[in-house]
């Protein structure tokens, strides 16, 4: 059986299922393509979809012939199909496509669902237990620390937005580039320690019932913007995403800070509504130091 797994810099395990697939000595598909042109194949089957879906098809597209694809589950918002059911609805979509198996990239239940695809790939317990304690110790190298808030003479702003988006060089990092060229220091809510995120996600009223990508969401913009260092938080969001843009919008009425809502399609490097953005928190932090 070839197996492929979805390779993500979003992913929080990839290394660890990389690690468990090699432990069941199955064969596994590395992809043959640039993330540019995953995303470029992905946009030309699927061009009215988020540059994340697109992205994420271009990749396994990019496997070619296998039996299976592992692909990482990421938290959904409210609304959200695509995260909600992704390798249910992707092959709807698309025909010819491998089996696509979602595996969790957080929480409790990852071995749980290890072996069950350990034993759907080998129907070999024996091998599947020594691969679940051979690549077990991956599973607590994410926690994480806070990131630096501060950098000497530069305004700090917070960016929030979906992991499977921030996370990947292939589609933000034309808004890295942009920020930094404005001399403002950006802290990514990805970045921030996974367990902080989701404890002070517990403050929003009914937070239990919220889907965990809106929780964590909340949660990250929330710890930012707590911090007196940040003057400002951007909410990024993959173009053509309705479900994150509602989520998002209903995050920064929550807040008391200069928010702004942008758009980021995959391979865009031009942020026009960045510079008034950035004029407008410099000029607060003047007006506030000019008070003092």
């Amino acid at each position: 059986m070839k197996v492929g797994l979805l390779n993500s810099g979003a992913a929080r395990l990839g290394a660890y299922w990389a690690a468990f697939l090699r432990e069941l000595e199955v064969e596994v598909v590395p992809g043959a393509i640039t993330d540019a042109e995953a995303l470029e194949i992905g946009g030309q089957s699927l061009p009215g979809e988020s540059p994340v879906v697109q992205l994420a098809l271009g990749r396994i597209l990019a496997l070619g012939r296998v039996d299976v694809v592992l692909v990482p589950q990421w938290p959904a918002v409210s609304g959200d199909a695509w995260n909600e059911a992704f390798t249910d609805l992707l092959p709807r979509r698309i025909s010819g496509l491998p089996t696509l198996i979602p595996v969790p990239d957080t929480g409790e239940q990852v071995e749980a669902v290890a072996t069950e695809v350990g034993l759907r790939l080998t129907r070999n317990a024996g091998l599947v237990r020594r691969a679940l304690e051979r690549a077990r110790i991956l599973l607590n190298r994410n926690k994480g620390e806070m990131p630096a808030l501060n950098r000497a003479s530069q305004v700090t702003v917070a960016v929030i937005g979906p992991r499977a988006l921030l996370g990947e060089d292939v589609l933000s990092s034309g808004l890295r580039q942009a920020l930094e060229g404005l001399g403002l220091h950006a802290v990514y809510g990805p970045d921030l320690p996974l367990a902080e995120t989701l404890q002070r996600a517990e403050r929003l009223e009914n937070a239990a019932k919220l889907p965990a990508g809106e929780r964590e969401l909340f949660g990250s913009a929330s710890l930012l913007a707590g911090k007196s260092a940040v003057k400002g938080l951007i909410f990024a969001l993959p173009l053509h995403d309705g479900a994150t843009r509602a989520a998002l919008t209903r995050i920064a009425g929550r807040l008391h800070k200069p928010t702004l809502l942008l758009n980021v399609a995959g391979g865009q490097t031009d942020f026009p509504e960045l510079a008034a953005f950035r004029d407008q928190v410099t000029l607060g932090v003047a007006a506030a130091e000019g008070d003092a």
